[in-house]
């Protein structure tokens, strides 16, 4: 049995939270004056998906064993999960206050013995999706009686050049691992500047395809689109399904997108300062916003 989406939320109610919360990213990371900017901008409107539409959770019971699962593969981007985690319940704003500092619960990759809401420490390139497919292949059949628990794993696209991530693949294509769906956060660029110069991945449908995978190539900042491949996965009873959400390196800041300068760094106030005009912006109608920059 398969069990629909935790919320039915219009694609532009997902758009404004995740304008919040890239407001609150900003803010966080400029506190913290360290973090993935540009990594943890791509990926917002994923868990914004995840977390507020999709995924069945409960931040007062975050041990909840039907829970669906969220791997964040790619830990740099953990400011992004962080913010989610917060807008969901499971942190406190005063707890986000405190990102990165000695002691903190939510230190620069995800720590899931520190933080509530986290499924497994990331950061190690490449491991995500192992453990991801544990996860999913502990959890067929159900939980206790209930229905089964789906789990989804976060991937940044130059993460993919790790080895392990297609052993995983092979894995879970060879097993058939329906309840497992992978999301490649595919912004284009990685560390070191474009994915395609420094070991070209692609074509990933094709491959992943190739590994028994169902394979699903969508907009990453098309609400609709993003829910229609998560509807499509969940319906997906023969194999793990793979949706690459092409994304912008960024995205919601002009200045910001797809420059590799922003991958792992912090606004200044000036800077932030921009950005939250820019942002603020964007949640005014269409109407109101012709003309403007």
């Amino acid at each position: 049995m398969t069990r629909g989406p935790a919320h039915e939320v219009a694609p532009q109610e997902l758009a404004e939270i995740a304008r919040g919360l890239r407001v609150l990213l900003l803010r966080t990371i400029h506190h913290a004056r360290s973090g993935h900017t540009g990594s943890a901008m791509s990926c917002i409107d994923i868990l914004t998906c995840l977390y507020f539409r999709e995924m069945h959770h409960t931040p007062y019971n975050a041990e909840w064993p039907q829970r669906d699962r969220m791997v964040l593969s790619k830990g740099h981007a953990s400011a992004a999960l962080y913010v989610a985690l917060h807008q969901a319940g499971y942190v406190t704003r005063a707890e986000l206050r405190q990102m990165r500092q000695l002691e903190s619960i939510l230190q620069g990759n995800p720590d899931s013995r520190r933080c509530p809401g986290v499924e497994a420490s990331t950061g190690s390139l490449g491991q995500g999706l192992s453990i991801g497919h544990g996860m999913a292949l502990a959890l067929r059949g159900g939980v206790d009686g209930g229905e089964e628990p789906r789990v989804y794993v976060v991937l940044g696209d130059g993460e993919l050049q790790e080895g392990q991530i297609w052993e995983a693949a092979m894995s879970a294509g060879h097993r058939g691992t329906a309840n497992l769906c992978a999301i490649i956060d595919a912004n284009g660029l990685q560390l070191d500047g474009a994915v395609r110069d420094i070991k070209n991945v692609e074509p990933l449908a094709a491959k992943l395809e190739a590994f028994g995978w169902r394979a699903l190539d969508v907009s990453g900042h098309d609400f609709a689109a993003l829910c229609g491949a998560l509807d499509a996965a969940r319906g997906e009873r023969e194999r793990p399904t793979a949706i690459i959400a092409r994304t912008v390196m960024g995205k919601g800041v002009s200045f910001m997108e797809n420059a590799i300068g922003w991958h792992s760094r912090a606004p200044d106030a000036h800077q932030l300062a921009e950005a939250l005009a820019e942002l603020d912006k964007a949640k005014q109608p269409a109407g109101e916003r012709a003309g403007t920059r």
